[in-house]
């Protein structure tokens, strides 16, 4: 059973310098607010008129992005990074940086361009028009980029079954009731961090509340899963992984320079610090720990990082995590226990006790052959219908078929979906 659904280390101010490594602009862009009346997102991909090149043309996309991208019309300064360029096509990234100490952290990009007719047309993720580019876009993305790209979706469109919901009182992208990720907490397996913040969104309280903030430990940030890694910004890391999720890592000190480099799960990717090079504030050292998919930023709650799930809290920062049935709080210290496999699930006895009894078979009119303690992670062969039981997330007659042949009801343990994992006995 699962359900979803939340200090940051708060940001003190970097004078830190612009633009490294991306392609330079106007000087008029470096204060230029988005205008009143910037155009809204476009149904297709944005065409240019004439050919200035890929770099202008994204320029001038992210221009119109600003309106739709900033919530409480921050100055942007838009940053495009050309990283690949062959015929008539171009890849790259793509920032609405905003200044040093803003209350909004920058929003950034992949993008594919394609020059049709002597036009550039661009898209960035999460856009109409994007998985397409991506797909056809072998001169300057390698298979498995293309793959993993082409399968992002568009934002609130089509992961199998994804949905709009409202919880928590905020609007969220769900993943058609699977919340599986198979990932772990952004650094080492078996080291304890803080948890500096709960739940909230990439710029503050703003929603979808996409992020948590960590600290401690060696103070290296690693990969939460294994993927495709982006340097979006000095300080910032993007990795694209399957399912349609991107994980997002900022603040990063001495952070890796990559374009499109394949990572495993727990590479290095950085170390946590107060880099705002792209803009945003933030204090005392961390890693500022997002989700997305489908090529924008989700609510984190639900999902499973580490075998903890994350859970909102009555405010942005606050909320908890939990690990069957141990809450912490924000502040409080998270043990990466590694990521959970998707045929997998974690013993939730729901406070009543601390174990669970194993059966002969599914329901309480069979054997009790054994015992399982809270918060262990078991690997479920098969399920079957039995009797019903009420656990934290409600009732069901579902029951597991461990994989020592024992039975526990799909009631006392967390597995991110509505359902069988492993198919049905």
């Amino acid at each position: 059973m699962f359900r979803r659904f939340a200090t940051v280390a708060r940001t003190s101010t970097l004078a830190a310098a612009l633009a490294l490594g991306v392609t330079a602009l106007p000087a008029s862009a470096a204060t230029a607010t988005a205008p009143a009346t910037a155009p809204a997102q476009p149904a297709s991909p944005a065409r240019t008129t004439a050919d200035h090149g890929p770099a202008h043309a994204v320029t001038e996309h992210l221009r119109g992005k600003a309106r739709t991208a900033m919530k409480t019309g921050t100055a942007t300064e838009p940053r495009v990074g050309v990283k690949r360029r062959a015929g008539d096509w171009a890849f790259g990234t793509a920032v609405l940086a905003t200044a040093p100490g803003s209350p909004e952290l920058p929003q950034g990009w992949l993008f594919v361009a394609h020059r049709e007719d002597g036009a550039w047309k661009v898209a960035l993720e999460g856009e109409p028009g994007f998985t397409g580019l991506a797909s056809d876009a072998e001169p300057v993305l390698k298979t498995a980029e293309r793959r993993a790209l082409a399968t992002t979706g568009a934002a609130g469109s089509t992961s199998p079954g994804a949905t709009g919901a409202t919880e928590g009182g905020m609007t969220a992208q769900l993943a058609g009731g699977d919340y599986r990720t198979g990932m772990a907490l952004p650094f080492t397996v078996g080291q304890t961090w803080y948890m500096t913040s709960g739940p909230h969104g990439w710029s503050g309280s703003g929603t979808p509340w996409s992020s948590l903030d960590f600290a401690g430990g060696d103070q290296v940030v690693r990969a939460a899963r294994g993927g495709t890694a982006y340097t979006m910004c000095k300080g910032w890391v993007r990795v694209v992984h399957d399912r349609g999720y991107a994980t997002d890592y900022y603040h990063l000190v001495s952070n890796i320079n990559v374009d499109g480099a394949a990572v495993a799960a727990g590479a290095y990717l950085g170390y946590t610090g107060n880099d705002v090079t792209c803009g945003g504030s933030s204090t005392g050292r961390h890693v500022h720990f997002a989700l997305r998919q489908n090529g924008a930023y989700v609510g984190i709650a639900g999902h499973d990082f580490g075998r903890w799930r994350p859970e909102n809290g009555g405010s942005a920062y606050a909320g908890s995590a939990l690990h069957g049935s141990r809450r912490v709080a924000a502040g409080g210290q998270l043990y990466n226990y590694g990521a959970l496999g998707f045929n997998q699930g974690i013993i939730d006895t729901n406070g009543s006790g601390t174990t669970l009894n194993k059966r002969s078979g599914p329901g309480t009119g069979y054997a009790v052959v054994g015992s399982v303690a809270d918060g262990v992670g078991v690997t479920v062969s098969c399920s079957r219908n039995g009797t019903t039981h009420t656990g934290r997330f409600g009732s069901t007659a579902l029951w597991n078929r461990l994989s020592d042949g024992t039975w526990v009801s799909d009631a006392y343990m967390w597995t991110g979906v509505n359902g069988p994992v492993n198919g049905y006995c």
